[in-house]
């Protein structure tokens, strides 16, 4: 009979290790989704403050004092220059990115410009005298647990529930949410 071969792990040994791993793997993904929605989260804001400030420099320097009415006017470029925003927010009406949907159109006050702006899409009937723009998660609770609203005030506001829905004032607080800080 030959002695034992020492010369390995046994069965047992790597069972152990492969219960430590799977308890380390358990205890270490909440956190890294709570990550991930932060991310997220921290991206729908930027995408807010980015719109709040292209409305503002298409409203002063291509939409004779109008807003334009869809992110698709603000990633329109004017004859002699750039877009208002970026490609990944002014190609299409409605946005997903990071894990969030931006929405952004005319506010319900709003009356149609006389004259039209220096874009191609910036036509009379594209310009308003608000807008309002919201960033909700593909999948509340998942990919973001708040919900986020701006308007022509340049305020974003926060709430933790879908009730930003109904919300289509553009020169006013919302009537639902509260003030980021």
């Amino acid at each position: 009979m030959r002695p034992r071969d020492s010369a390995g792990f046994t069965l047992i040994e790597l069972l152990v290790v492969v219960a430590v791993i799977g308890i380390l793997a358990a205890l270490a993904v909440p956190g890294l989704l709570r990550a991930r929605s932060a991310g997220n989260e921290a991206s729908a804001l930027a995408s807010l403050r980015v719109v709040n400030s292209s409305q503002h420099v298409y409203m002063s320097a291509c939409g004779n004092g109008f807003y334009a009415s869809q992110l698709t006017i603000l990633g329109d470029p004017p004859p002699s220059g750039t877009a208002f925003i970026s490609p990944d927010l002014g190609s299409a009406i409605s946005i997903d990115k990071s894990g969030y949907t931006v929405t952004m159109a005319r506010g319900s006050e709003s009356q149609a410009s006389v004259n039209d702006g220096c874009n191609a899409s910036g036509t009379a009937a594209n310009l308003a005298s608000s807008y309002y723009a919201s960033n909700q998660p593909i999948t509340p609770s998942g990919t973001g647990s708040r919900w986020f609203f701006t308007n022509a005030l340049g305020t974003i506001y926060v709430s933790s529930a879908d009730d930003f829905d109904t919300q289509t004032i553009g020169n006013t607080a919302p009537s639902a949410g509260a003030v980021l800080q």
